[in-house]
């Protein structure tokens, strides 16, 4: 398979976005996402088990590098995974980490 060249700035916003999710409980947030659903602070912090100050910090840093959108719904705001293709990449690297 032949990899196309990747300009410099999305290069950037790659390394961004995994930086962003390079944490256990970012990773298990984006996981928990995966299905397409869309969820609030208090259905993400009570399945991750942490607190609902430690879910939205961790939110606010996987919204601001393009991995994850928001949408405000009454006075709830929910969250989803902006890119589809996250999938793929957690399952590879999963299958990485099993060697």
């Amino acid at each position: 398979m032949e990899l196309t060249a990747i300009s410099p700035e999305l290069l950037e916003r790659a390394a961004g976005m995994l930086k962003a999710i390079a944490h256990p409980v970012r990773i298990s947030i984006v996981q928990y996402l995966e299905d397409g659903e869309k969820r609030t602070v208090t259905e993400i912090h009570r399945k991750m088990g942490i607190g609902q100050a430690a879910a939205s910090h961790h939110l606010v840093i996987l919204r601001d590098r393009g991995v994850l959108s928001s949408k405000r719904e009454g006075k709830n705001i929910l969250y989803y995974l902006r890119h589809k293709n996250l999938r793929n990449l957690l399952f590879n690297l999963g299958e990485c980490c099993r060697d």
